[in-house]
């Protein structure tokens, strides 16, 4: 007999985790399959959280470095402990993914190990089929998530290798640090992982397609972020394609076209050109599920797909590939599905890069703006005359507040800058609350601080800023 459930969750990851409390939470019977074996999903052990942890170590060590003399602090140059590093990324990681597994027990989440794919109708829902180390499984339930995630795109010229050409997951477990890395792609994934191994000591280049890195970023941002990588020791080359390559004793002989076409010498290349729906082996054609040209699952405003009980979140369906955009479909598919009233803002998803200095948005671009002819007016305010950011040493960046000039309201934010990532809550939170200009007046920031930088920003919309 097939166990019955009132939910089947196909993936373990930050969506379909966060679903399978939800669900418990409101008394479903659940089950989450996960091919992992741990749960947590690409997010947790192999991008957000592995990704940081290296971020934040490399950091400190560049502090170490170029930054504590500044500070009056006289030490010997710091030695690099790759593999103590390492290890403690990967204790992060445990710890994480044992906590969801914990919170799975507590709340009486079965979690079934493999793989997993949709099955026959059944008089009680569908069957989903699992794949495990003991052999076939079969579950069935009265609704399926599925929550799988994404997967690493792969160029036909530049195809995976064990050795010398990989993907994030790759550049994350590197046992020594390159000598000439090359990142294709100027995205926030490319550059995260050139600035870890940058800082550690390789010689990093990062290869570009378009003209500018970071196309869905308020430009204005992108062009700042560029000149401080740049001012680092990053090479980006814009305007610039990868058409092949040809191995070499020492490495590897890139060739590209566009900005330099000489070839491009190095010892290991991380491909960042994106992502796309993780699918295969889910049986969504025999199924009958609909897809879109982008591979995408189609779906509606509650998350349905074109087969009857099934469903899609996240990284799967319409919408930026961002851990907490799938958590917050998670929760709005369980809850929606019990009957309860709840939505995702898909205008106000904030997104972050771990640069450093940060950059994190929320809210319409200027391009945006311009493209769809609105009206706005901008105020911006520099970390340099931010008295926080003076003490910090770290006085890179801006605070750009785009907002309407009728009544004040808040179109978009964008964040260059120290703890950018942290600061964006706020201007994310007055959006959703319909802010304005004047509602963020009468916020009392404390002083002093980096978040000063908002308010200061939000009052140069209307030539008030009292520090510029």
């Amino acid at each position: 007999m097939s166990e019955q459930y009132d939910l089947i969750i196909i993936g373990g990851g930050p969506g379909g985790y966060v679903a399978a409390l939800r669900a418990a939470q409101l008394d479903q019977k659940v089950a989450v399959i996960e091919k992992r074996e741990s749960l947590g999903g690409t997010c947790l052990n192999e991008g957000c959280i592995p990704s940081k942890a290296l971020l934040d170590s490399s950091e400190y060590f560049a502090l170490a470095r170029d930054s504590f003399g500044r500070h009056g602090i006289k030490i010997d140059a710091p030695e690099l402990d790759l593999a103590k590093m390492q290890k403690r990324k990967q204790e992060i990681v445990k710890k994480l993914t044992r906590g969801i597994a914990s919170l799975f027990k507590k709340n009486g989440i079965d979690w079934v190990n493999g793989t997993g794919r949709l099955g026959e109708d059944s008089d009680n829902g569908m069957q989903v089929v699992v794949e495990t180390k003991d052999g076939e499984q079969t579950l069935e339930g009265e609704t399926v998530l599925l929550a799988t995630g994404s997967v690493a795109v792969e160029l036909p010229h530049l195809g995976f290798d064990e050795a010398k050409i990989g993907h994030a997951r790759d550049a994350l477990e590197y046992q020594e640090v390159p000598e000439h890395l090359l990142v294709v792609g100027g995205g926030y994934i490319g550059l995260e992982l050139g600035s870890v191994w940058l800082r550690l000591g390789a010689k990093v280049t990062v290869v570009e397609m378009l003209d500018e890195i970071l196309p869905n970023t308020d430009q204005e941002l992108a062009v700042e972020l560029r000149k401080s990588l740049e001012k680092q020791g990053m090479t980006i080359l814009t305007g610039t394609k990868v058409t092949g390559f040809d191995k070499q004793k020492s490495g590897l002989s890139v060739k590209v076209e566009g900005e330099r076409d000489e070839p491009i010498a190095c010892d290991r290349v991380l491909v960042a050109v994106g992502r796309k729906p993780c699918v295969e082996g889910l049986n969504l054609d025999e199924a009958g599920i609909d897809r879109n040209k982008q591979g995408q699952i189609e779906v509606d405003e509650n998350y349905a797909t074109s087969k009857a009980g099934v469903y899609a979140i996240g990284d799967l369906i319409h919408g930026p590939m961002l851990a907490h955009k799938a958590m917050d479909e998670g929760v709005v598919f369980v809850e929606r599905l019990a009957g309860r009233e709840s939505l995702v803002d898909y205008g106000l998803i904030p997104g972050v890069i771990y640069t450093m200095p940060e950059v994190a948005s929320v809210g319409a671009t200027e391009e945006e703006l311009k493209e769809n002819d609105i009206d706005y007016e901008t105020g911006k305010f520099p970390f340099m005359a931010n008295g926080r950011a003076k003490c910090m040493d770290e006085t890179e960046g801006m605070v750009k507040i785009l907002a309407d000039p009728a009544s004040g309201h808040l179109l978009g934010v964008h964040i260059l800058g120290p703890k950018a990532s942290e600061l964006i809550a706020e201007a994310a939170a007055v959006m959703a609350f319909g802010g304005s200009i004047e509602d963020v007046e009468l916020i009392m920031h404390p002083h002093p601080t980096l978040n000063e930088a908002f308010k200061e920003a939000a009052l140069a919309t209307m030539g008030r800023a009292l520090h510029a």
